[in-house]
Parts: structure tokens; C-alpha cells; sequence
């Protein structure tokens, strides 16, 4: 595209490109700063840090313990089946120094979701929280797994918290459902004999695949993007130069809530901060709001990391605006848009504004994000393109947008999928043959270069032949004082072949239809106003807290 103003404009500020030969792998970026940072805390989680040394020792025995034990191989699919504790990042860099790929499982899902999650992937072992374990019991006899690894919440926590957590969630709270599998280990026992065992250190290069990393299924059936070790490496990369100049070595404390197995996550918390140092304070249930305050009120963070639905929540409990914002450095929002009444709030409680970024699942997932700093963060815009990442807006498969003009954004960088697993077919429809990925996103290059998303191509309404967006009315619902969350979709209309209904959490139940329609009337042309309006007490959301109005279409 012709006018990339943004490299005169914000010269300091934006990378342009980064080093994508300085880590074979993500094995070898976990062990050049293992052995860096070596007494740093890397992880928190309920009170209890483990070192970088720490989490070295316990991945090594790990993957000893898959490689020798179990008989793992190198390309081998392992399922990992947790929240964010200590056995996470544990389990992950031994899965990976292991050669192995990681198939990141959502806790919460059904039986049926994992049995194809597990399929589909050809997962041979699973490690899984006892939470969730009667869940694959209903499906084992089904799916590929020979080997199950079994952990409670508390399993790395020192005596006696360890004992008394477990006893709380198991005895106490009853939070662990019966389960019968015979042949299951318990993740201490494996650490335990993998200790013992020699581990063989893996020829890993960059192009062998690292995760199976499963969309979340909102556009059908859910399928595995296949990210080698190089997509991984070079996004991680990519954010790192972005934000780096905000942040120093061996300083960062991370507030981690979003779970290290969802891709945005699994990059930002689980390897950019590892480069520098940085401490992540994992935070195992966040919709857990006094209890996620708790973890968190003695810290001195400097980064947090969340989505819009989750800052909105916390702005609206008063034990969070109390706490102490003056070391806070960046927060970073990503996973769906963040609302400019959201982001107003938080920098006025915080003195940060949110770092907006955007990507996918399929893109390891950075693409795009505002500059740090002054003039340079965008509210309402996904930024500038990532260093070494291409964007372009499409209006179809062969015509380009002229800036301001609105198509589906495509985008191009070492970042991007290889493809799904093993299904060719939905590969085609999404990745060209030079290397183009289409997001299925609507966007528009607005006349600085900066771009912003309109709504997903899937839940545009039609009406009248005109295009409405869904994040623009939910953008000004949000900015009315008595809302807490809204979403909209579009309903059949004989008349004008859609129209706009609404759904809104109140924060005040006085709040009446009324009103949200006075106010969509102040601020919206016509035909963006909507039809109906149903209350509700919450809005169904997905694992990480992003609204699902595919559900709500339903």
C-alpha cells in the first residue's frame, strides 16, 4: 500500500523489523534464558514462586520422564488440560524441549468437544487437572490417548498450603467430580520419575510444528492451526520489540489472568516476558474477581494483560480501583475490541491507557497493535501492521480497497499458520497460495496508516441494504452509565431484511428499554438503532470472557 505515513510519523516508536535468526525454537529461547535469569522468580500462583531455575529443573525432568517412561517421541501430540497453575508452564517446556507438540484443551469443555479436540489431534498422552478428569473418563475408550497424567490444584505449592489447598478444593468445596481412571499417573510421581531418567536433548528446528492450537469452533467445526516453532518465535519477537522500550530486564511483575493455553496468552505471558525476566503472577479463575484482587494487591505490577469484558469488570469493583497503579507500565488489552468507554475508565483509575492489539489464533497471534505511548495509541484502532507483517484490505479475492474503504483484511508475515491440521481443504479457503491470509475480518486503512476493524465478515447486519457493524452500537451502548456489557446481532426482518436486537447487562435495574433506545437515538443514524432490546443477567462468553454472539444468535 502506498502511503505508509506511520514510519515518518512515529519513527521512535514503531520496529520495523526483528531478528528471526537469533532462536532455533522455542526450546531454545527457554533455555538461553533459563540459564540467564536463572535465580528470577518466573512464575506466581497462589502465593508460591517457582525460579527460572526451578522451572528449568522440573521441565527437564518432564520431558525425561515423557521420553523415557512413556516412550514419547519427537512430533508425538500431547494434550495439555489445565488453568493457569504452576503445572502449566511446567508441563509445556517439557512437552516442547521433549520434541512434542502441544495440543492446548480448554478446561471447561464438554465431553463431546474434547473427545474431538482428542481425536482430531491423535493426542498419545494427556495431563490433566482432577477437576476435569471425570470428563475425559466419559470419553477415553474413544480417543487415541495411551497416557493420562493426572494433577490437583495445589500439586506444586509448598507444605502446607499444598495440603490445605487440595483438601479445600477435593473435601471442602467438592470441586473435583468422582472419576475412575486406573491407569492414570499423578503429575508429581512423573516429575518424580523423570528425575531419575537421562534427558535427551531434541534437534528441534524452526519449521517443525510446536502447537496444535484448536480456533474456538465460532465458524463451525473446531480445527487445529498448525504453528511451527518458527511462527511462535518470530511473533514473540515481534511483540518483544514492540514493548520493549517501555519495560527493563529482570524487573516486570505480570498480571497473567487470561489462560496461558489460549494463543494471546500462551505468546505475550508465556515467552515475551520470559526474554526479559519478567515474573508472571498467574491468576487461576479471574471471573473469581475478590479472589483475583487478593492475589494481586500486594504486587507491584508493572504489566497486565487482559481483554475488554475483564477490564470492565474490574473498573467496577471497589477493591481493584484501590489498589496501588503507580509501577503499572503498559496494560495490554486483545482477544476482541476494547471499548473506548472502557479504555477511558481505565486510564483514568490507572494512568495507563490499554495497548490495543489484534490477531488470530492462525497468527501465532499478533498482527497488528498501537504504538506505545502519547500521540501514538490509537483508542478504537487495531494500530500499525507488526514488524516483517504485511495488511492489506480486500474487497474480494483479486481487487484491493482504496484507503478508508472498507474490504476483509489479509494479511502476510513469518507469523502466519502453516495451515490446519490436516484438513487441506478449509487451509485452502483461508491461505493463498503466496502466503496471504484472509482473517475474515472487516477493516478499513483509515488515512495514517492506522487500521481499524469494522466486525467480523460472519456477524455484519444487513439492513436495508445497508452494513451495520456490531462493535460500533455496543461501543456506544457502552458509554451509557447504567449499562454494564451489551452485544448486538441481527434477526430477521421482513421489511428491511435484518434489524438490530440488542442485549444488555444493566449495571442499574432501573435502567428501561427506553433509555438505551434514547441514547442509541443521540448517537446512531436510523437504521443502527435497535428493534429490540432484551435484558439479561449476563451475556454467554467463551473461556477467556469474550462475548459469543453466535450463541446469542441461537
Amino acid at each position: 500500500m502506498e502511503d505508509k505515513i506511520w514510519f515518518k510519523q512515529y519513527p521512535e516508536q514503531v520496529p520495523h523489523s526483528i531478528d528471526l535468526e537469533e532462536f532455533a525454537s522455542i526450546a531454545d529461547v527457554f533455555e538461553k534464558c533459563v540459564a540467564k535469569y536463572r535465580p528470577l522468580g518466573s512464575f506466581t500462583s497462589f502465593g508460591k514462586t517457582i525460579s527460572y531455575g526451578d522451572l528449568d529443573r522440573m521441565s527437564r525432568d518432564f520431558a525425561a520422564y515423557l521420553q523415557n517412561v512413556l516412550g514419547l517421541k519427537k512430533g508425538d501430540r500431547v494434550a495439555l488440560v489445565m488453568p493457569n497453575i504452576l503445572q502449566y508452564p511446567v508441563a509445556l517446556f517439557g512437552v516442547l524441549r521433549a520434541g512434542c507438540i502441544v495440543v492446548n484443551t480448554n478446561p471447561l469443555y464438554t465431553p463431546r468437544e474434547m473427545e474431538h479436540q482428542l481425536k482430531d489431534s491423535g493426542a498419545r498422552a494427556i495431563i490433566i487437572l482432577e477437576n476435569m478428569a471425570h470428563t475425559f473418563e466419559k470419553i477415553q475408550g474413544n480417543v487415541p490417548v495411551e497416557h493420562v497424567i493426572t494433577t490437583e490444584l495445589g500439586d506444586l505449592l509448598s507444605f502446607p498450603k499444598k495440603f490445605i489447598v487440595n483438601t479445600v478444593v477435593k473435601r471442602i468445596k467438592k470441586l473435583v467430580p468422582p472419576f475412575n481412571l486406573p491407569k492414570a499417573v499423578s503429575f508429581s510421581k512423573a516429575l518424580l520419575m523423570g528425575s531419575i531418567q537421562s534427558f535427551h536433548r531434541v534437534d528441534i528446528g524452526p519449521e517443525d510444528l510446536a502447537f496444535l492450537q484448536y480456533t474456538g469452533g465460532t465458524t463451525g467445526v473446531a480445527k487445529g492451526a498448525m504453528l511451527t516453532h518458527r511462527n511462535i518465535v518470530a511473533n514473540m519477537q515481534q511483540i518483544s520489540a514492540w514493548i520493549s522500550p517501555r519495560l527493563k530486564e529482570a524487573e516486570e511483575i505480570v498480571v497473567a489472568p487470561l489462560p496461558l493455553y489460549h494463543i494471546f496468552s500462551l505468546t505475550l505471558n508465556g515467552l515475551c516476558f520470559m526474554k526479559i525476566g519478567g515474573r508472571n503472577i498467574l491468576i487461576a479463575n479471574p471471573r473469581d474477581i475478590p479472589g483475583f484482587v487478593k492475589e494481586i494487591k500486594n504486587e507491584k505490577f508493572s504489566v497486565f494483560v487482559g481483554l475488554n469484558t475483564l477490564f470492565n469488570g474490574l473498573l467496577h469493583n471497589e477493591d481493584f480501583r484501590s489498589l496501588d497503579f503507580s509501577h503499572l507500565k503498559v496494560a495490554v488489552g486483545g482477544g476482541m475490541a476494547v471499548q473506548r468507554a472502557v479504555n477511558e475508565k481505565w486510564e483514568k483509575l490507572t494512568g495507563q491507557p490499554i495497548l490495543e492489539g489484534y490477531g488470530l489464533t492462525e497468527t501465532s497471534p499478533l498482527l497488528s497493535c498501537n504504538p506505545l505511548g502519547g500521540a501514538g495509541n490509537r483508542t478504537g484502532t487495531i494500530g500499525l501492521p507488526a514488524p516483517d507483517t504485511d495488511i492489506k484490505i480486500m474487497l474480494d479475492d483479486t481487487q484491493e480497497a482504496v484507503q478508508g474503504e472498507a474490504g476483509e483484511l489479509w494479511a502476510k508475515g513469518p507469523q502466519v499458520m502453516r495451515g490446519y491440521w490436516e484438513r487441506p481443504d478449509e487451509t485452502a479457503k483461508v491461505l493463498t497460495d503466496d502466503g496471504w491470509f484472509k482473517t475474515g475480518d472487516i477493516a478499513v486503512m483509515e488515512r495514517d496508516g492506522f487500521f481499524k476493524i469494522v466486525d467480523r465478515k460472519k456477524d455484519m447486519i444487513l439492513v436495508s441494504g445497508f452494513n451495520v457493524y456490531p462493535n460500533e452500537i455496543e461501543d456506544v451502548v457502552a458509554t451509557h452509565e447504567s449499562v454494564l456489557e451489551s452485544a448486538a446481532i441481527g434477526v430477521p426482518s421482513e421489511k428491511s431484511g435484518e434489524v438490530v436486537k440488542l442485549f444488555v447487562v444493566r449495571k442499574d435495574a432501573s435502567l428501561t428499554e427506553e433509555a438505551i433506545l434514547k441514547h442509541c437515538r443521540e448517537h446512531l443514524t436510523g437504521y443502527k438503532i435497535p428493534k429490540i432490546v432484551e435484558f439479561r443477567d449476563e451475556l454467554p462468553k467463551s473461556n477467556v470472557g469474550k462475548i459469543l454472539r453466535k450463541e446469542l444468535r441461537s
